[in-house]
């Protein structure tokens, strides 16, 4: 099975249910739907497709990680920020971090490779994994991710993706 919405229904929370789930709360977001996104260069080449001239967005990459007392993480970055694992590890006082398994990432966060996203924190809280973001998030207007699969892409303000941690009682760990 791949990471897109034809195998939706195979996840604990379908796309369309989170998405439903957002507008009960009245959280708006803005849908894409679009070919798969499986790396950062294929979501670049694409977001032409339904980024608004001018806007002050921040666009992701997503990192599911793990520590050496199996610990689980998820650090989300701005797309063109560079990571180095090792001094990342050191910086939050964690020690060495590694990539989760795609069996790991499926059993804490409910989602595949490639559909990797802040909104997979839906799952990620009841299974205690830790949330780091970009600290640029703070600045941006608008916030580009997936919604638990590989070809939508939302895009929610500021405001109402900080209303989605606080439904959902995450914690956000800021990355400066």
């Amino acid at each position: 099975m791949d990471a897109s919405s034809a195998f939706q229904d195979t996840l604990p929370i379908s796309s369309d249910a989170l998405l439903a789930q957002l507008g009960d709360w009245g959280l708006a977001h803005r849908l894409h739907t679009h070919v798969p996104l499986r790396t950062v260069e294929e979501a670049k080449a694409a977001e032409g497709q339904f980024m608004e001239p001018g806007e002050n967005a921040l666009r992701l990459k997503n990192l599911y990680l793990r520590d050496k007392k199996k610990r689980n993480y998820l650090v989300t970055l701005e797309q063109s920020r560079e990571i180095d694992l090792k001094a990342l590890g050191t910086e939050l006082g964690i020690g060495n971090l590694s990539f989760g398994s795609a069996d790991r990432l499926f059993q804490n966060l409910g989602i595949r490779p490639g559909a990797v996203s802040p909104l997979a924190m839906i799952n990620g809280v009841q299974n205690d994994v830790r949330f780091f973001m970009d600290a640029a998030a703070q600045t941006a207007d608008i916030i580009y991710m997936h919604p638990l699969v590989n070809d939508r892409t939302v895009a929610m303000t500021r405001d109402d993706l900080t209303a989605f941690f606080d439904q959902i009682e995450c914690e956000v760990n800021w990355l400066p």
